[in-house]
This record gives structure tokens, sequence and C-alpha cells, in this order.
């Protein structure tokens, strides 16, 4: 099984509004940095996104890619690579916990590139993506 990186954050709002922020695609390019077009493809029976396209810009890397996504209650969400142009496979998640006032926020990540990439490299770009999304999401959350 391949490596993953996962940082966690709090963030000082209930559970339901930091995934209501997770949940909200059109919204992506506003707050994280590096996605500059998000397209919800497709819904399940809830409304909730199961497909979507991003167009990314992360400095040296473009891409035009689609993830698959996975509610699992009220608390997590994972998604899965269907197609890129860059990446081999990105799989991806967070959970939600309760804590104090608050919600422990954990993202975890793991990134195949097409092109050849030491795995040390590859973490620590794994682990500037994880940590930019989380600071992005904490000042969305907290700021509304």
């Amino acid at each position: 099984m391949a490596e993953h990186t996962s940082s966690s954050i709090t963030i000082e709002a209930a559970p339901a509004d930091v995934m209501a922020v997770i949940a909200d695609f059109a919204r992506y390019p506003d707050w994280t940095g590096e996605v500059k077009e998000a397209q919800v493809l497709a819904t399940d029976e809830q409304g909730r996104a199961e497909q979507v396209r991003l167009v990314m810009d992360a400095g040296a890397i473009k891409d035009d890619q689609t993830l698959g996504y996975t509610w699992t209650g009220e608390h997590e969400v994972s998604w899965t690579l269907v197609k890129s142009q860059m990446l081999r496979s990105l799989d991806g998640s967070y959970l939600l916990r309760p804590a104090g006032t608050g919600t422990e926020v954990t993202y975890r990540l793991t990134v195949d590139v097409k092109i050849p990439m030491l795995g040390m490299i590859k973490r620590k770009a794994e682990k500037v993506i994880i940590d930019r999304a989380l600071a992005g999401l904490k000042k969305r959350v907290e700021s509304k």
C-alpha cells in the first residue's frame, strides 16, 4: 500500500459548518489557492458531489482532474482520482471530530505523479498541499 501524508488542525466551528465549506466545491477557488475552477459533474441522492472536475495550478504542476467522492456519515469525505493529465493516483480524505468548542480536521493524502519523483520530494509536496488546504479551510470557516 502507498504511503500517505496526514495532518490535523482545530477549527473553531461545529463539524457541520466545517463540512459545509468542504462540500461547497464552487467556492474552492475563493479559498484554496491552487484550485482555479471547480465543477460538480454528478451528485448523489442527497445532493452531495460524487464527481468533481478541478482545474489546478500549483506552480510547477498544472492539471485538469476529475475526482470521485464518497461521503461517510456527516463527518468524513474521501476521494479518489477518476482521471488526470499529470497524476497516476490521488487518494485523500477529511475526517472531522468534535474537539471542545470546535472541530479537529484530519486531512490525509496520497499522490502519485506520472513523472518520476523521489518519495521524499513527493511526501514534502503532499505536506505542503495539506498544510495550505487546512490553513485555507480554517480561515474560510472561521471568517463566516
